[in-house]
């Protein structure tokens, strides 16, 4: 019964509310750049107070820019969860400009959207990001390319970390920052998640979305690690692959130690919750 009360709670003030600022957001977009980078900051922590999900922020948050910040990828709820820490833009794959409702979201939350089967238009969209990098937008790159299964973080793929480097090409700036960052599902209605039960939490993709953003919502009662690592400043003369190799050991590493509970217990913990 709670499950549905939540999900009936969700229907009735977070749908009118959306309805409300999207007129406002597509206003603030064209013509109040800083506003619409706040917009959807209280927009998802208004969806997460909702449905019952807690964030948990470790470590120190970057106010450096440009910034590019680099995270494992676990469920489309990792958007909500990020983008209630902090002003942030996504980069999305192409296909997600095809998920109705869902897209339109993407758009006012002004997401880069990229294919990465298509090498011929891996130029462009390097471009795209590293212009959005220099206006100041904090963005971020799910490195593994797609979610997981929750049990681990996944291979990084290098080719956007350019985006970087040519923000640096195209500006007068020396160094821009790359931020690693793990977000990790730990707890569901306060049981630890563990190994087992980490399908509750991730979307690996093989599930239609429509479910499993009903039972998500019904369930809700979260609790989200998002650590933030030590960053990297990077120059025109980085290798995009080397910063892909050491970031991923980096958000791995961060990872198990969420996944471990370590933060909980006050190893490295240094934020609060969101």
């Amino acid at each position: 019964m709670a499950a549905y009360f939540r999900l009936f709670i969700v229907i009735v003030v977070l749908l009118p509310v959306t309805f409300v600022l999207m007129p406002v957001q597509y206003l603030a977009i064209m013509f109040f750049p800083a506003i619409s980078r706040k917009i959807p900051l209280y927009w998802h922590r208004l969806a997460l107070l909702l449905v019952g999900t807690k964030v948990f922020v470790r470590g120190q948050l970057p106010d450096e820019k440009p910034l590019l910040i680099v995270v494992n990828h676990l469920s489309w709820s990792d958007i909500l969860v990020l983008g209630s820490v902090m002003e942030l833009c996504f980069i999305a794959k192409d296909e997600v400009k095809s998920w109705p409702g869902i897209n339109v979201l993407a758009r006012l939350q002004r997401t880069v959207f990229v294919n990465r089967g298509k090498r011929s238009d891996s130029g462009n969209q390097v471009n795209t990001v590293a212009a959005r990098l220099l206006e100041g937008d904090r963005m971020v790159l799910f490195a593994e390319g797609t979610t997981s299964s929750g049990h681990r973080v996944l291979s990084f793929k290098s080719a956007l970390f350019g985006a970087a480097q040519y923000a640096l090409k195209e500006s007068h700036l020396e160094s821009v920052t790359v931020q690693p960052v793990a977000i990790a599902y730990t707890h569901l209605f306060g049981m630890p998640l563990g190994r087992y039960h980490q399908t509750q939490a991730s979307w690996p993709g093989d599930i239609p979305l429509g479910p499993h953003l009903i039972n998500f919502l019904k369930k809700g009662a979260y609790d989200v690690e998002v650590v933030f690592g030590e960053p990297l400043v990077i120059n025109s003369e980085t290798s995009r692959r080397e910063v892909a190799r050491i970031t991923e050991n980096r958000v791995s590493m961060m990872f198990r130690k969420a996944m471990r509970g370590d933060y909980i217990k006050g190893a490295d913990s240094g934020g609060a919750e969101k």
